[in-house]
């Protein structure tokens, strides 16, 4: 499933024939899988009840003409002999038999691969979930989730769609339109043969033309349906925002933009189905009528007999009603096409940070942390950390402060390795982070980011997050080791308390807590405390702070903070500004130098003695 450019998923370009045949040669792992040699046996059955039913199908007219010759008293040859065994009766039951055979042997392929069809869609719908967590931050930052979450939805139901289309609708339809030719051809002649051929290529130059003209349409349409639903599910994720600016009605205004683009696209979806639906009924209807008059000829003229005429029009009933699926068939496979074209070209996305080969997992003694002359820009052309270097001992806690830009985050997202650093290298306990695998590294390491997420479920479960199979008593501990226990046993359903999605039914300092108890309960050696409280109001900073010095003991802490009272206790304070260390020391040692820490912690007791002036009026 390589080999697709790396444009965006959404962007809704078309195939080229040679992507196309690329996607299909893609499918074949899934329509005949090597790890499952009972789906391999469903499938071989399923194409000889297939080519049975064809068969079948094929010399059913003959049994309804042998009837009607016998009834006409006209029955030669092969009818003749075929009525005396049977007779009339006999051979309307033989007709009836053959049709009920048929749709049989239809229904049991179809039995048969539903299996191998859902089995396929399954295994690449989590081969897709897996590669999407595969990608890189950078990636996720930039990407729309409704968009993608479209595209994955439309490319995996376009598998199953393909599988069954290419294997038990598109083979068949050939097979028929080959016995049927050849039945004209041997049975009635060249010209017969002729006419029939001609309507065929007719039917099928006509629905590829105005099919290609369509799927501009449809794609279009896609385009304008994934911009709607963004603007939906972005607007419902920051339903509070709306709320807080009273822009419920532009919101809707907007939404309502979005879905007029829809509408015009769908509209004339409808009205080149309509062209193309008459188009395609106009040409099957000319062909049946000219070949029936031959046949009526031929009658007339006493060379072929009342039978061969009622079985000349039981053959162009039976291609004309799969050519007029071969219209809506070739219409849905291309668009199939479409959709996976652009879920593959999504699972061709290369991950950013990937395991090296030799790759090991990390040892962690006791997890001290080194910085040597890291370097690193989100864009090559702007750097954003130049040649830090910085060790924070096993077991010791180091604050990283500064404004805004100045490279505190991204120390932190190096650290997990979202990022694989530019220049120098990031090590815990000596171990390069390149060198070691992902999953190792990421198991060592605790993150309490600024804004807890929270999955829409339990609790409990968000706690038990940390660990996977945590038993409910493990829960509970971690819950009292972030002093949580006591609010969650006061709830009605306790443990089982639904947060709402991304945990809106709790507080900022509940979500908090929520998010330490889950880091505890991973029991990381290192933890990362990403401006843990920055987002927190004053009172409940203080009772968090309490959490996470508690979370931090025995530990190696990097706190990364914008409140500089939160970290006055730490070990030693880095001061960052512009990508550069500008300051390094204890809290007390960095007042007493007077230098750029001093400033920003007197501006922000300037700002705390304000805060508590304004609190005493009110109070």
């Amino acid at each position: 499933m390589r080999g697709y450019s790396s444009s965006s998923p959404t962007d809704q370009k078309p195939p080229q024939k040679t992507d196309s045949l690329r996607v299909i040669r893609a499918m074949v792992p899934f329509l005949w899988p090597r790890d499952n040699r009972g789906n391999r046996i469903r499938l071989i059955v399923a194409l000889v009840l297939l080519f049975s039913a064809k068969g079948i199908e094929t010399a059913t007219p003959f049994f309804f003409k042998s009837a009607v010759d016998a009834l006409a008293g006209e029955a030669q040859g092969t009818s003749l002999a075929m009525a005396s065994v049977l007779g009339a009766v006999g051979l309307t039951l033989a007709y009836g038999l053959a049709r009920v055979t048929t749709v049989g042997f239809q229904q049991m392929r179809n039995v048969l691969f539903a299996p191998v069809g859902q089995a396929a869609l399954r295994k690449l719908a989590i081969q897709t979930f897996e590669h999407i967590h595969a990608l890189s931050l950078r990636y996720h930052l930039t990407r729309k989730t409704g968009g993608l979450s479209r595209v994955i939805e439309r490319g995996v139901k376009a598998v199953f769609f393909l599988l069954d289309y290419l294997v038990f609708s598109l083979m068949p339809l050939l097979v028929s339109l080959l016995f049927v030719l050849a039945v004209f051809g041997f049975a009635f002649g060249v010209s017969y043969l002729v006419v029939v051929a001609l309507t065929i290529v007719c039917y099928i130059v006509f629905t590829l033309q105005v099919t290609e003209w369509r799927v501009k349409i449809r794609r279009e349409m896609n385009a304008q349906d994934t911009d709607a639903n963004q603007k939906a599910i972005d607007s419902l994720l920051n339903f509070e925002t709306v709320k807080y600016f009273g822009a419920e009605k532009r919101e809707a205004a907007r939404y309502d933009r979005a879905m007029a683009g829809y509408e015009k696209a769908a509209v004339k979806t409808e009205i080149s189905l309509s062209f193309l639906n008459f188009g395609q009924s106009l040409i099957m209807t000319v062909g049946l009528v000219s070949v029936m008059v031959l046949a009526a000829i031929g009658v007339q003229n006493q060379t072929l007999t009342v039978g061969d005429f009622v079985m000349v029009n039981a053959y162009m009933i039976q291609i004309t009603m799969p050519l007029n699926f071969l219209g809506s068939m070739y219409r849905n496979i291309r668009q199939a096409l479409v959709d996976m074209h652009e879920m593959f070209e999504l699972l061709d996305q290369p991950a950013e940070i990937t395991d090296r080969a030799d790759a090991q997992p990390i040892k962690v003694a006791g997890g001290a942390v080194t910085l040597e002359d890291v370097r690193f820009g989100y864009d090559p052309s702007r750097e954003i950390l130049h040649g830090i270097s910085l060790s924070v001992p096993a077991g010791k806690t180091i604050a990283i402060v500064g404004p805004s830009g100045s490279g505190k985050s991204t120390i932190g997202r190096l650290l997990f390795r979202f990022y694989d650093v530019t220049g120098g290298a990031f090590k815990i306990d000596g171990q390069d982070l390149r060198d070691v695998t992902q999953d190792s590294l990421h198991a060592q390491i605790g993150v309490v980011p600024q804004d807890t997420v929270l999955f829409n479920d339990s609790i409990g479960y968000n706690i038990g997050y940390g660990h996977e199979n945590a038993t409910q008593s493990q829960i509970e501990a971690a819950a009292k080791a972030a002093q949580i226990h006591d609010f969650i046993a006061g709830l009605p359903a306790g443990y089982d308390t639904a947060v709402g999605e991304r945990g809106l039914k709790l507080s900022g300092g509940e979500k908090q807590r929520v998010g330490i108890a889950r880091t505890l309960l991973k029991d990381p050696p290192i933890l990362l405390l990403d401006e843990a409280t920055s987002a927190l109001d004053t009172q409940t900073e203080q009772s968090i702070l309490s959490a996470l010095k508690r979370a931090g003991e025995g530990r190696t802490v990097l706190t990364i903070a914008h409140r500089l009272s939160t970290i006055a206790d730490a070990d030693e304070i880095v001061v960052l500004e512009a990508g550069h260390i500008v300051e390094r020391g204890t809290h007390e040692a960095l007042l007493l130098a007077g230098g750029r820490y001093f400033a920003m912690w007197n501006a922000q007791a300037e700002e705390r003695a304000e805060e508590r002036a304004e609190e005493g009026p009110r109070a």
